[in-house]
């Protein structure tokens, strides 16, 4: 960064003093011409050279040539003898060569008499140049003092960033505690404020991976558990109806384990930052998904004598990733199948947008229901209502749903159904 500021300041002084040195030559031609001009019009008005002015105009340091010829060219004056004299009068401004020198003239036609006024080039551009150096040098001058205040300025101005970026780079993996916001100055507030607003989302997500690391370690410990024991109990079966009885137990632990693990995939998937959740949306039908959903529910439903209907007016489109949309409404179907008993009623309806309203997905069940008071609970990973007998799920099942519904901007409401169980109401937004 240095660097491009200091190559940007000498290109800059160089632009400048450039720039400088042509309007000052040109300034000094012009400021030249003028003088001849005005010393021509002099002599014109007078008419004559008076002796006084012919002194002056003798003297040997004056640069300029004053001449006078009648109108027959016969010299007529000439303020000093000059070896390279201009031997011919051009009226008005004009540039000659005589004798291998050039010289700029002004002439003018007065009272019979044509009066010249000469300066030779190489004066005048000596002048200029030195004109030119005069006015350049404290450009030159100040371009080193200027370009170390610039380097101090910027060093000092960079000092807060370095010392944010070596508060970074001495933290480790587990550091993720905010960086110090006192003493900075008001340009690196907001980027301190965002590095400190990314650090606790990422301490945030990285204390919710490892909680479910662990939580899952500890669910899946039991399952396993109870695997080892089932397949104990197998080998020491002392008949083939214990054998079987215990080789049918092992067949439901290792469907409940692998539920589990199924589950736990589901989840991950559904997590913010999984690759899964940062696929693309695209047009589905909720409907078609639906029914789709429910095909994979409908065993367990008829093993239960449970009745599942699905209702829908027609296709319902919306922005969404049916994968994910299909694991939600697979979940809420096997629990509301899992927690009703027998014989219950489980119904589906798909209600296309309206009114400003997104599409909505609605599931009605005849079971226990879910007391209000534990209704925010139950959206927690890994919990679980005891209602006894094999009921005992995985507790993931409305955590992959509201994770998936929180990827698709839906919302999920839970009420008291028609049917004497729990409302399930997942609501889209119109945009999808």
């Amino acid at each position: 960064m240095l660097l491009t500021l200091a190559v940007g300041l000498v290109i800059t002084s160089t632009v400048v003093g450039g720039i400088t040195w042509r309007s000052v030559r040109a300034e000094t031609e012009a400021l030249f011409d003028y003088q001849l001009r005005q010393m021509a019009l002099s002599l014109r008005d007078q008419g004559a050279v008076a002796p006084e002015q012919a002194d002056a105009l003798a003297d040997g340091d004056l640069d300029f040539v004053v001449q006078v010829w009648s109108l027959d060219g016969r010299t007529v004056y000439a303020n000093r003898a000059h070896a390279t004299l201009p031997d011919r009068a051009v009226l008005g401004g004009a540039e000659i060569l005589v004798a291998g020198e050039r010289w700029r003239t002004f002439g003018v036609l007065a009272r019979g008499r044509v009066i010249q006024v000469a300066q030779p080039v190489r004066i005048r551009q000596q002048l200029a140049t030195e004109a030119a150096l005069r006015a350049v040098a404290p450009i030159a001058w100040m371009a080193l003092p200027l370009a170390l205040g610039l380097v101090w300025l910027v060093t000092d101005g960079l000092r807060p960033l370095r010392r944010v970026a070596g508060a970074l780079r001495r933290r480790d993996a587990a550091s993720l505690q905010p960086l110090p916001a006192t003493g900075l100055p008001e340009e690196l507030s907001p980027l301190v404020g965002a590095l400190n607003g990314l650090l606790a989302r990422l301490d945030q997500t990285l204390k919710a991976q490892r909680a479910f690391v662990a939580d899952a370690a500890h669910e899946l410990r039991s399952p396993l558990t109870a695997l080892k024991l089932q397949l104990q109990m197998l080998r020491r079966a002392p008949d083939e109806d214990s054998r079987a009885e215990a080789l049918a137990q092992l067949a439901g632990g290792i469907d409940r384990a692998a539920r589990l693990v199924e589950q736990l995939l589901a989840l991950a998937r559904s997590e913010p930052g999984a690759e899964a959740a940062s696929a693309p949306l695209q047009p589905c039908d909720l409907a078609d998904i639906a029914r789709s959903a429910l095909a994979d529910t409908l065993a367990a439903a008829q093993a239960r004598g449970t009745t599942l209907t699905v209702e829908g007016d027609g296709p319902t489109p919306l922005q969404a990733d049916p994968s994910a949309l299909r694991a939600l409404v697979r979940n809420l179907a096997d629990n509301a199948v899992r927690y009703s008993p027998p014989g219950a009623q489980v119904q589906v309806r798909v209600q296309p947008a309206a009114d400003g309203q997104g599409p909505t997905l609605v599931v009605d069940d005849s079971g226990p229901g879910i007391p209000l008071a534990e209704r925010e609970r139950v959206f927690d990973r890994f919990y679980r209502r005891d209602l006894g007998g094999d009921t005992l799920g995985s507790g993931l099942g409305l955590a992959i749903v509201q994770a998936v519904a929180q990827r698709h901007g839906a919302s999920v409401r839970l009420d008291d159904s028609h049917l004497g169980g729990l409302r399930v109401e997942v609501g889209f937004p119109p945009s999808s």
